[in-house]
């Protein structure tokens, strides 16, 4: 119960911030940052939708190992896919490490009944958070866009969570 009521202060303090930084013409952040076995993310803000607790998911037989099953997220059964699965780094999560998780749904802009498994969330990010960047490699898949440099060296991979809901590996759950 503590981490629903941390997740719902968490969010609100976000919306907060948002609101204010519009209100002021600051500029306001792009990404949300999100960790997921020991890599960084950025999730477009405008592609990303709203953050629930783990809990409540349902194993669907003979899919994919990173499709989780399936979650009833405010009335809607919703798709989850752990994020370090799909990108093939697969790990044994316990039941305690799974309660520090956080499912994040995709906007309902893209028209995806879905949601990440990210195992921390690290906030908004915006280009002034950055020191560097480079293009994607020639062979990276088609979903990850620019990688950002921050000032204590870390690397954070941007992905473009409508091209990852749009590609063939993504759609293709069954096992």
């Amino acid at each position: 119960m503590a981490n629903r009521e941390a997740l719902k202060e968490l969010q609100t303090r976000l919306a907060a911030r948002l609101q204010a930084a519009r209100g002021e013409g600051v500029s306001v952040s792009s990404w949300l940052a999100v960790e997921s076995a020991g890599r960084y993310f950025l999730l477009p803000l405008g592609q990303s939708g709203e953050i629930f607790p783990w809990g409540g998911v349902q194993p669907v037989p003979y899919t994919q190992p990173w499709f989780l099953g399936v979650a009833n997220l405010r009335g809607a059964l919703t798709g989850v896919v752990d994020l370090a699965g799909l990108l093939g780094a697969a790990q044994m999560r316990t039941e305690q490490v799974l309660a520090e998780s956080s499912l994040l749904a995709f906007n309902g802009a893209l028209d995806v009944n879905a949601a990440l498994l990210v195992d921390r969330l690290s906030g908004l990010r915006g280009m002034e958070a950055f020191v560097a960047s480079e293009p994607p490699e020639a062979d990276a898949p088609p979903y990850f866009g620019t990688t950002y440099l921050d000032a204590q060296g870390t690397r954070w991979q941007e992905l473009n969570l409508h091209a990852l809901s749009q590609h063939p590996a993504f759609l293709s759950i069954s096992a």
